[in-house]
C-alpha cells in the first residue's frame, strides 16, 4: 500500500482518483510515499526517508524546498494548464476593468444610495467619470505564452485586438497552440512600445523578480494597462505606484494586493483569484494525482520543476528506476553492472535537466536486492527503486 498524505484542502475529484486497495490516504498518514498539497508551507517540513514525491496541485511552487528535494531524491510535480482557463476568463475580466473603471461606477452607485439620492436622476451625469476604451482593435502584449499566455492570445484576437507575445522559452507545442495572427516578437522592447494593455504569465524565478520595473514601465507607451495575474514579485511596486501617480499607467489590475497598493489610486487588487474556480480546482487535483500515481507506480515523470521528463512504456519484468547526478560515465556504470550479472536490458530512457538526471531501465528478469543495493552505491547516484 502507498501512503498518501494530503495537505490542504483537496478537490475530491482528485483524490478519489487513488485506488483505496492500493493507497492510504489522508491528512494523518505518516511515514508518507506521496504529498499532495496546494498552498500549505513545507520549506521546513521534515520529509521521512518513505518519501518519493510532492504533487502540487498548482503552478507556483515556492512552498516547496526544490533544493532539498533534489538532494534526497524527491520528485516535485506541479500542473500547467490545468487553471489555465480560469486564468485567462480573469484577464478578460481585469482588462475590461482596467478600460473601463468598473468598480469605480459600483461603489460611486452605492454611495449615492447610501446618501439618500435617487441613483435613476444622476445616473446619466455621474457616468462621464468612469469611460474609458474599448479593447477592439487595441493592443494586447503578453509576457510568457505558456499554457495561459497561448490562451489568452488566442482569445484576444476573437475580441478583435492586435497582440504580441514575448516569450524567450516559446516551446514547439505553445507555438502551435497560438493564432497565426499572434505577432510573436524577439525583443521585449518591442512589445512594450506597442502595447496598450499588457498581461504578463511567467513564473516567479530570481531571474523575473521586478522585472518590471522603473525601466521596463518607461519604455511602456503613455497611458498603458498592466495586468498582473502570475506573481506580485514581478513587479515593482514602487515603480508601479509612481507611474500610476504621473499617469505614465493608466492602471495597473493584480491578484497580488498589499497595503500600498489598495490606498493607490488607479489599481484594482483582488485577492489571488486566478485559479480560484471549482473547474480549475479539480482540473488541477485530478493532474495532481496522475502524476503522483504514474510516478510511484510506473516511475514516469510528467510535468516535474526538478526531474526531466522522462515517459516509457512498460515492457520486460521489472523497472529499475535511478536519480543520479548529471555527470559522465552514469549510464555505463549503472548498465555494466546489469550486464555483469546477464540482466537483459529491454528498454531504457535517459535524460537530465540541469544537475540532475533519471535513468529507467526495463529488465527481462528481476533483480536481487544486491544488485540493488550495488547500483545504490554508485558515486553520484541520490535515489534508486525497482518496480515490479
Amino acid at each position: 500500500m502507498y501512503q498518501i498524505k494530503i495537505l490542504n484542502k483537496i478537490s475530491p475529484v482528485g483524490l478519489e482518483r487513488f485506488e483505496s486497495d492500493r493507497y492510504t490516504v489522508g491528512s494523518e498518514v505518516a511515514g508518507e510515499d506521496g504529498i499532495v498539497v496546494r498552498s500549505a508551507p513545507l520549506l521546513d517540513y521534515e520529509f521521512p526517508e518513505s518519501l518519493l514525491a510532492i504533487a502540487r496541485a498548482g503552478v507556483g511552487v515556492n512552498n516547496i524546498p526544490i533544493d532539498r528535494c533534489s538532494e534526497a531524491g524527491v520528485a516535485v510535480f506541479s500542473t500547467p494548464g490545468a487553471n489555465a482557463n480560469a486564468v485567462k476568463e480573469l484577464v478578460l475580466c481585469a482588462m475590461l476593468m482596467s478600460s473601463r473603471d468598473v468598480d469605480g461606477s459600483i461603489q460611486w452607485v452605492r454611495e449615492q444610495v447610501k446618501a439618500g439620492v435617487e441613483v435613476s436622476t444622476v445616473v446619466e451625469k455621474g457616468k462621464s467619470a468612469f469611460v474609458g476604451p474599448e479593447l477592439y482593435r487595441k493592443t494586447l502584449g503578453i509576457i510568457g505564452l505558456g499554457a495561459i499566455g497561448s490562451l489568452v492570445a488566442n482569445m484576444a484576437i476573437a475580441l478583435g485586438m492586435d497582440v504580441y507575445g514575448y516569450d524567450p522559452y516559446l516551446s514547439v507545442n505553445a507555438a502551435l497552440r497560438l493564432d497565426r495572427h499572434v505577432h510573436v516578437v524577439q525583443d521585449i522592447r518591442e512589445l512594450y512600445k506597442r502595447a496598450d494593455y499588457i498581461t504578463v504569465h511567467i513564473h516567479y524565478t530570481p531571474q523575473t523578480k521586478q522585472m518590471i520595473d522603473e525601466k521596463a514601465i518607461a519604455a511602456m507607451k503613455r497611458g498603458v494597462r498592466f495586468i498582473n495575474l502570475a506573481r506580485g514579485e514581478i513587479v515593482d511596486d514602487e515603480a508601479m505606484i509612481a507611474a500610476l501617480d504621473s499617469g505614465w499607467v493608466a492602471a495597473y489590475m493584480t491578484d497580488f494586493p498589499n497595503n500600498a497598493l489598495v490606498q493607490t489610486p488607479h489599481v484594482v487588487a483582488m485577492s489571488h483569484l486566478g485559479a480560484s474556480t471549482p473547474e480549475s480546482e479539480q482540473n488541477c487535483a485530478a493532474m495532481a494525482v496522475d502524476e503522483l500515481k504514474d510516478y510511484l507506480e510506473n516511475g514516469n515523470i510528467h510535468n516535474s520543476v526538478n526531474l526531466p521528463e522522462v515517459v516509457m512504456e512498460r515492457s520486460g519484468l521489472m523497472r529499475l528506476c535511478v536519480i543520479h547526478k548529471n555527470v559522465p560515465a552514469m549510464l555505463a556504470n549503472i548498465t555494466a553492472l546489469l550486464s555483469r550479472d546477464g540482466i537483459n536490458v529491454e528498454n531504457l530512457s535517459n535524460k537530465s535537466k540541469g544537475d540532475l538526471a533519471y535513468t529507467m531501465v526495463d529488465l527481462g528478469a528481476p533483480l536481487e536486492q544486491r544488485v540493488v543495493d550495488e547500483v545504490r552505491q554508485l558515486a553520484n547516484v541520490i535515489r534508486v527503486r525497482a518496480i515490479l
